[in-house]
């Protein structure tokens, strides 16, 4: 088995909408965009991830930027599995072998992915060289990172919001008891933004800028204890079609996330509403964790906990709480077998 042992390589993979990130030997080695670029003309992916971020919104008609997830989803096969593939080839302790190992990959997963979908990852997967592919429910694997004992016969919530989903899960003894899984996560609120620029000031803006202007002032309260410092945002005038610049305040970005906000603490009292009295009871006691990127928009734990009176935690460094989990079931697969889905 040794020699054997010496071929496989383990991998753990939280397949993004916004971001791919990839632990090996509890390293994270890969943390990139979900971006493809591809030449229209040959087909050809001429780069993925950062490279490929930076030409987003900056192409010309013969290259074409695309995110092969929507919705936590694979919605381009084709281009998911060449970005999979190139990320994979990225790891730097696997460009020294001279060939490609086969693999053991931990997949994380959203909780409202259909069986169609679970097939996907998993074919894609495998032909990049999986042997073993396992997969993992998003919620699931950030419970773990973020160090909760899943095993327990204890209730915990816990929010995920992603980039392209948000997914709200109450977990006991191993198991999801009751989840909810919306599709109001990152890339709307980066939309509201775009939207609430060319509504209120006439500007219009690409993607990448209002992702820019999500992270510098974004926030879920118009108060705030420490406000970030006013904005200056560059765009197109769509009056005079010039490019000009306008001065925006984190309130006028919380105005803009409200409804979207709004639909997320929904979300989580829908969630409460139907767990069991029991897990209740616990989750009085431990509260809410909050995970994924979008938990680290300001004010965002102090709305939450305002709506539910409940004490409202962000796990720390939120962007990599699911891979961190989702490396750890890698680990330990026999402790995780129960929670892993094959």
């Amino acid at each position: 088995m040794g020699f054997f042992d010496f071929l496989t390589e383990d991998i753990a993979i939280d397949l993004g909408t916004a971001n791919t990130l990839i632990i090996h030997n509890d390293k994270v080695v890969v943390d990139s965009p979900s971006i493809v670029a591809r030449n229209r003309l040959t087909g050809k992916i001429i780069a993925v991830g950062k490279e490929a971020a930076m030409m987003q919104g900056k192409t010309h008609e013969n290259i074409k930027t695309i995110r092969p997830l929507k919705d936590g989803v694979i919605a381009d096969f084709d281009a998911s599995e060449q970005m999979i593939s190139m990320f994979i080839k990225e790891i730097p302790a696997l460009k020294k072998r001279l060939f490609t190992p086969s693999l053991r990959m931990v997949i994380c997963i959203p909780s409202g992915i259909t069986e169609v979908e679970m097939r996907a990852v998993k074919d894609s997967a495998e032909r990049v060289n999986g042997k073993e592919v396992y997969l993992i429910h998003e919620p699931m694997a950030a419970a773990i990172g973020i160090g909760v004992d899943i095993m327990q016969p204890k209730g915990n919530m816990i929010v995920d919001i992603g980039g392209g989903t948000t997914e709200i899960a109450v977990i006991a003894l191993g198991g999801i008891v009751c989840d909810k899984s919306v599709k109001i996560a990152g890339d709307v609120f980066t939309n509201d933004i775009i939207y609430f620029m060319r509504t209120q000031h006439n500007l219009f803006i690409g993607e990448r800028t209002a992702e820019k202007i999500k992270i510098q002032i974004g926030s879920a309260t118009e108060d705030l204890e420490t406000a970030p410092e006013d904005m200056r945002v560059q765009g197109r005038d769509l009056l005079t079609g010039k490019p000009k610049q306008v001065e925006i305040s984190f309130r006028e970005i919380a105005k803009a996330l409200d409804k979207s906000i709004l639909r997320i603490e929904d979300a989580v009292m829908e969630t409460l509403s139907q767990t069991p009295p029991e897990l209740a009871a616990d989750i009085y006691n431990t509260g809410i964790y909050l995970a994924g990127g979008g938990s680290m928009l300001r004010g965002l734990d102090k709305r939450l906990s305002q709506k539910t009176d409940l004490p409202v935690y962000i796990a720390e460094d939120p962007l990599r709480a699911i891979v961190r989990g989702t490396g750890i079931t890698l680990k330990d697969l026999e402790k995780y077998k129960a929670v892993l889905l094959k």
